[in-house]
């Protein structure tokens, strides 16, 4: 008999690694196929998915709390959602499609007033929150109300980091969300066949062996992956849009960051490899810091979401994929590597933008864009600033 358990308990394993394996390469096909449709897949598959990670997280709570019986909340739930995702898809139209607002009498108004609309819009449902409390579940209620809130702060601000990432460029949405998986696989891998050391207790399947592999094989595979994209314009250049066509276009002069540059390796690099220069996109550089943060601090993402699991006795946050659980399953890690994302070209790439200077100038007056020129044209001839042809502006 214990043989037999044995070896059925043998067929479970393998069929469950068997289905995680093959529904694996599907998504990674899908995420390929959507990549090669252009941006504005991207930004509806962001979309979806945040859609699906909030409902999933509000679920949990509604079964918990068995707060379904609760007056407007499920409603007021959604409501909130719509209002964080109208002020955060707002601020997106109006830093990037300046040229469309500008065309558009009706997003000219919606812009100007955006930030006071979604203020209104949100107090409108804070008041209806008010109004739907109900003497007996006054504390239930105000459960649910964080929930909502901490899920929104979770979920959708962060979705919104993702999409900020994707109009710098399509490598700093590709990369992250490659290495992250990347390290997801790697570190599956090593811990399957040399795991032996546990290496935290809210997940007692994780190991060291695990860790330690998937942070150095995450590294090689961010760096050849920076190497292959950086040749290309499609990936490298910022996402804008082109008001003649009505779309979105990728093309500009790469950044310095994604032109080959010579550097000079340590001297006892050179006495152990013979190689005195290496030649490297800047952004290659980058992605080792890239890698090292979803390699050492991602899965972190994982073990938070594996800590939320344990607190409210589930496995997974639902059961959307075979295999794998929810979305929210797959995306824990995800959503912590886009906001690094976001901090990092805050503070380590991103200079001056003269495209949304030059949309916040044609949103002025006539007169106060002639006391701006006037100002710089001043400016630039103390500077001694020359024309094409050796003239003074």
């Amino acid at each position: 008999m214990k043989c037999v358990s044995r070896y059925v308990f043998f067929l479970l394993r393998w069929k469950n690694y068997w289905i995680r394996g093959v529904l694996s390469l599907a998504m990674i096909s899908g995420f390929f196929l959507i990549i090669y449709m252009g941006p504005v897949a991207l930004i509806l598959i962001v979309m979806t998915v945040q859609i699906k990670c909030f409902h999933e997280i509000i679920t949990i709570g509604y079964r918990v709390y068995r707060s379904y019986e609760l007056p407007w909340f499920r409603t007021l739930s959604w409501y909130f959602l719509i209002c964080v995702n109208y002020f955060f898809y707002g601020e997106t139209v109006a830093d990037y499609f300046g040229a469309l607002v500008q065309r558009e009498e009706p997003l000219q108004f919606l812009a100007r007033y955006h930030r006071f609309i979604s203020f209104a819009l949100y107090l409108a449902g804070f008041c209806m929150f008010v109004l739907s409390l109900v003497k007996k579940h006054y504390r239930l209620q105000f459960y649910m109300f964080a929930w909502t809130h901490v899920t929104l702060l979770i979920v959708v601000t962060q979705s919104h980091l993702v999409i900020q990432n994707l109009f710098e460029g399509m490598i700093w949405f590709i990369v992250p969300i490659s290495i992250v998986i990347c390290n997801d696989i790697m570190a599956y891998l090593f811990g399957f066949f040399f795991g032996r050391t546990p290496l935290i207790k809210l997940s007692p399947k994780k190991t060291w062996e695990g860790f330690i592999g998937g942070f150095f094989s995450t590294v090689v595979f961010g760096f050849i992956l920076a190497y292959l994209l950086a040749q290309f314009q499609y990936f490298v250049c910022p996402v804008g849009f082109n008001s003649e066509t009505n779309g979105f276009t990728v093309e500009c002069e790469p950044s310095d960051i994604f032109v080959m540059q010579e550097y000079t390796l340590p001297a006892a690099v050179q006495n152990s490899l013979n190689w005195k220069n290496v030649n490297l996109y800047p952004f290659q550089i980058h992605s080792i810091f890239l890698s090292s943060f979803a390699s050492l601090i991602g899965p972190f993402g994982g073990f938070f979401a594996s800590g939320f699991k344990r607190a409210f006795k589930i496995k997974d946050f639902a059961s959307t994929i075979p295999g794998h659980g929810g979305i929210m399953d797959r995306f824990d890690c995800q959503y912590l590597m886009a906001t690094f994302v976001h901090v990092y070209i805050a503070s380590f790439i991103r200079g001056p933008n003269p495209s949304k200077v030059l949309q916040q100038l044609l949103m002025l007056q006539p007169e106060q864009q002639l006391s701006i020129f006037h100002t710089l044209h001043s400016h630039l001839r103390e500077l001694g600033v020359r024309g094409q042809k050796n003239i003074y502006i």
